[in-house]
């Protein structure tokens, strides 16, 4: 087997294509589970192979490195020269910028499982109420149907869009899963997942509905 080693002086922090991959689905496979851990430190931990086991939760050194391979591959991590801290501050006060970041349009909401927005940008009040209703109603119909879209169709996306004549999506329901939690993002036009952030905002997520969680049942 090809032996691989680390490059010394980096952190581990997942890029936006990571941070989406980790929340938008609720299954728990290794990679997931992997970037999903990476998502509840306080802090980037530094890149050696103790702190890769630990994420990881596999004890075999050369299995650990073929997991952080293959992220890698894919463009799901990424190494930086210094630590970045996950974010403290409280989320009505982060959430309505960093969304705003992640829209084309600059319209954006975040909605809870229940159908109530927890924040957003660009969206009168009227409307963030009725598009975070739909949201939940959508999410309804996906799981009576999601035997036939992923079973018989191929189709393992969660997403749900509203298009126009020529595909475009006019809005988006692009949900997030953290833990047992799901949240919806409603985007109009065009989402820009591939910013930083992205990441920050699944990052400030998982740190508080999923490592709290944590931290209350241990």
């Amino acid at each position: 087997m090809e032996r691989f080693t680390l490059k010394d002086g980096l952190y581990l922090y997942p890029t936006p294509a990571g941070a989406y991959f980790a929340i938008s689905a609720p299954e728990t496979d290794k990679p997931r589970r992997f970037l999903t851990r990476l998502l509840q430190q306080e802090q980037t931990p530094q890149l050696n192979i103790e702190q890769l086991q630990k994420l990881t939760e596999i004890d075999d050194e050369d299995k650990a490195l073929q997991l952080l391979l293959y992220c890698q591959k894919l463009g799901w991590v990424q190494g930086v020269d210094t630590p970045l801290r996950a974010p403290h501050a409280a989320l009505e006060e982060i959430l309505p910028e960093l969304l705003g970041k992640i829209s084309e349009s600059g319209k954006v909401l975040l909605a809870d499982d229940q159908g109530f927005y927890l924040a957003c940008s660009g969206f009168a009040h009227e409307v963030a109420e009725e598009l975070s209703a739909l949201s939940a109603e959508l999410a309804t119909v996906h799981k009576r149907r999601s035997g036939l879209l992923i079973n018989n169709m191929g189709i393992s996306s969660h997403a749900w869009a509203i298009v126009d004549p020529f595909g475009n999506s006019q809005i988006g329901f692009w949900p997030m899963f953290v833990g047992k939690q799901r949240f919806v993002l409603a985007i109009t036009g065009v989402p820009h997942f591939n910013q930083a952030e992205f990441v920050t905002l699944a990052w400030a997520l998982i740190t508080r509905y999923l490592t709290k969680a944590a931290d209350i049942s241990n």
